[in-house]
């Protein structure tokens, strides 16, 4: 089963964990807690030093994995549009609280959560240097 979901594993199965690929490391790791026939599985930043390519195959495979095996997927993961774009429903923690919370649809919706975890605004994207410094409102803690 494993291989099917990550072939390039089959192709790397000789190979010393320690000599693949961040994303072949990625794939491994999520394999071998498929072994266990999990109901759910936490995921911890699935997306951490991968290139964008293979981020979007991972989270493909976290999916099929969702529906396929059905095991849960608990993501804990700071690429919040990638996140919202393939979850269900997600809970926004700051300094281990949560904040807020709702469908992943109304999440991306959230003017804050745009700002905030986005980087949009009502006029557009801002850039890294804009917001460097930038002190948050956290209207939701109010």
């Amino acid at each position: 089963m494993v291989y099917g979901y990550f072939p390039r594993l089959r192709e790397r199965r000789s190979a010393k964990t320690g000599y693949i690929s961040g994303g072949e490391m990625q794939m491994c790791a999520i394999g071998r807690g498929l072994m266990a026939r999990p109901k759910i599985m936490l995921l911890d930043e699935p997306s951490m030093g991968l290139a964008p390519l293979l981020v979007e195959e991972i989270f493909d495979i976290i999916r099929r994995l969702n529906k396929e095996e059905h095991v849960g997927m608990l993501l804990a993961e700071q690429n919040a549009a990638m996140a919202l774009q393939y979850a269900k429903y997600g809970y926004v923690m700051e300094n281990g609280r949560v904040v807020l919370d709702g469908d992943a649809e109304t999440l991306a919706d959230n003017a804050d959560v745009k700002e905030f975890y986005l980087g949009l605004t009502a006029v557009g994207k801002k850039s890294y240097r804009d917001v460097k410094h930038y002190h948050r409102r956290k209207r939701w803690l109010a």
